[in-house]
């Protein structure tokens, strides 16, 4: 009995170890800036292997109801047309999901490279640097791709790379400015995408050769502002307001209370009358010391005892 006790305790002590050593293997994968929630590279990638062909794809990737494209780079409340541009260098494809963001002046928001040769194929999708971080990408799960609709049409002989017509205020009529969804909603609506298990989020590229094709990425200096911005979060009270903090600095300044004396003489007149009857005038002057602290006695008041004094 002792020993089989000892068996399970050693088997139980062996599992949890193995478990915790599985869990340090796992890597969580996630993009880097809080802009690229309004772009599910999942949902984009399966948008991708359903579609025909890339202006299919154009199209159903701007769509407002199927919601996938939810992105505002620049920030002014509207959703950004991401066009589709694609550049080929014999068996390499470069697919460009560009956001318009304003007259001759785009940002490149993902790339989906492929390589087809022979009956080898092999994708991944990667997201910008400024928008997903470095070294982020979407790929099949051991998928067989070379089946895809897509993956057909552009595998054809004759075939011509695909450059969107669109361009600023040139969109398809069917196309109008609408406001993001809020971040739970837009969740619930690319959740779905989710669920085939058909891609994987990386950090391994799949695709090598795509770096042969001339292609220059295009960034805006609006979006690297928004993007890079931080938000500074003031202080909430209980009435749920927000309340701006303002201190301030009280200066004492001494001020000298000590009086400072000044002294003025003043001319006094004086009217004697002797036993005769006979009035003489006598003149003094009077040395007096003020101090500058003290009020001066209002004119009207020295007039009158002057007059006072010649009566």
């Amino acid at each position: 009995m002792f020993k089989l006790m000892t068996l399970l305790t050693t088997l139980l002590l062996s599992l949890n170890v193995s478990m915790a050593k599985a869990d340090q293997n796992i890597t969580i994968i996630a993009p880097t800036s809080e802009v690229a929630d309004g772009l599910d590279l999942y949902a984009v990638s399966e948008l991708f292997k359903d579609s025909a062909n890339l202006e299919q794809f154009e199209a159903e990737l701007n769509n407002p109801e199927y919601g996938i494209n939810n992105l505002d780079l620049d920030g002014n409340g509207e959703v950004d047309f991401i066009r589709v541009v694609e550049e080929i260098y014999n068996d390499s494809h470069l697919i460009i999901l560009q956001a318009i963001i304003w007259e001759d002046e785009f940002h490149d928001v993902a790339t989906i490279e492929i390589e087809t040769s022979e009956n080898n194929y092999s994708m991944h999708v990667q997201g910008n640097e400024v928008i997903y971080g470095s070294n982020y990408y979407i790929a099949p799960s051991h998928v067989h791709i070379s089946n895809w609709p897509i993956m057909v049409w552009i595998s054809r002989p004759v075939y011509r790379p695909y450059h969107s017509a669109y361009y600023w205020k040139s969109y398809p009529r069917w196309w109008q400015p609408h406001r993001p969804l809020l971040k739970n909603n837009y969740y619930a609506r690319t959740h779905k995408y989710k669920k085939h298990n058909t891609f994987v989020v990386t950090k391994v590229a799949r695709v090598n050769k795509v770096a042969r094709v001339k292609y220059k990425p295009r960034t805006s200096g609006r979006v690297t502002k928004y993007v890079g911005h931080k938000k500074t979060i003031r202080p909430v009270n209980k009435n749920n307001t927000r309340v701006t903090k303002t201190t301030t600095k009280k200066v004492m300044v001494k001020q000298n209370t000590r009086p400072t004396k000044t002294s003025a003489r003043k001319e006094v007149s004086r009217t004697s009358t002797n036993k005769n009857g006979h009035k003489t005038v006598v003149k003094t002057t009077k040395k007096t010391t003020k101090s500058k602290n003290v009020k001066v006695k209002n004119k009207k008041k020295d007039e009158k005892s002057d007059r006072e004094q010649r009566n």
